[in-house]
């Protein structure tokens, strides 16, 4: 039952990291209906900036503030540099562009940082709590993480539904020429929705680099799992990448926790899945706009 128990935090905990990493995804989704496949090597830079201003002697939650500081600006710097010269044009031009973006930051951490694995430190213990006698999977800093992405998570949710900012960034996203007839600045909206969904992708990089190792590719993985995360619950939906990526996270557990070779297998379970997601439910979990032919 311990067993159980235990690989069931584990599979959450790690969901709720999946899920930070798709409420990226989903985030620049809504505002520009663009996947962002360099999303991944985004927030290891911010990570590694991070690391380098500890190692300098600053707090961790001054660091922690300026990972997502400088996220904002890198992500704003992408849309305006990179992604806003190939917009408009065939959608697959932006998806190849994110791909040649993602192995050029990753060259640059690499130039700038170092290739070799780095220890980054965890704001809060990583020892299992103690309940009856019985230590269990649960820390501290996994609460930590935990709560960090719930609150993200309420909080592009009060963005797109509560506010005009929001509504401005979905109108931009779905019909810019209309967008811009109702008086939305949508290359303002456009740059918002990249310079916030890399501030998510900013903090999903310091969840998950918390109490490991990290170098220049060690968000590679999470890229593949929030990517399923995200598909799992719909790309439209936060609440949908919480459900998606709590979901995946339990299922990657049990494989790896009661299948023979099971940590061999992930990575084949995350594929299934995603198979699976696609030819059943190809809008996701939570999808509920229907797109009309003519």
């Amino acid at each position: 039952m311990t067993y159980f128990v235990n690989v069931t935090i584990t599979g959450l905990i790690e969901g709720t990291i999946y899920a930070a990493f798709a409420l990226a995804l989903v985030l620049i989704w809504r505002s520009t209906r663009i996947v962002n496949f360099a999303q991944g090597a985004m927030a290891a830079l911010t990570t590694f900036i991070a690391l380098a201003l500890i190692q300098g002697g600053m707090s961790y939650w001054l660091a922690f503030a300026a990972a997502l500081l400088s996220g904002f600006a890198l992500g704003a710097i992408v849309e305006r540099v990179v992604i806003r010269p190939v917009e408009g044009g065939p959608e697959l031009n932006a998806v190849i562009v994110t791909l040649g973006l993602f192995v050029a930051i990753q060259a640059l951490i690499a130039i700038l940082f170092g290739s070799s694995f780095q220890s980054f430190p965890a704001p809060f213990g990583l020892r299992g709590l103690e309940i009856g006698g019985t230590t269990i999977a649960l820390t501290p800093n996994s609460i930590f993480v935990a709560l960090a992405v719930i609150v993200t998570m309420a909080l592009l949710v009060a963005l797109f539904r509560f506010t005009r900012v929001g509504l401005a960034m979905r109108a931009s996203a779905f019909g810019q020429e209309v967008a811009r007839l109702l008086g939305v600045r949508v290359g303002r909206m456009l740059t918002l929705g990249w310079a916030l969904a890399a501030v998510v992708g900013a903090l999903s990089g310091i969840l998950i680099a918390g109490g490991e190792f990290v170098w220049p590719a060690y968000m590679d993985s999470l890229i593949i799992f929030g990517f399923v995360a995200a598909v799992l619950g719909g790309l439209d939906s936060p609440i949908g990448a919480i459900v998606g990526g709590l979901l995946l996270g339990l299922a990657l557990s049990y494989v790896s926790g009661y299948v023979e070779r099971g940590s061999a297998l992930v990575n084949v379970a995350a594929l299934v899945i995603l198979m699976v997601v696609l030819l059943v439910r190809p809008g996701g979990l939570f999808s509920s706009t229907v797109a009309r032919r003519a």
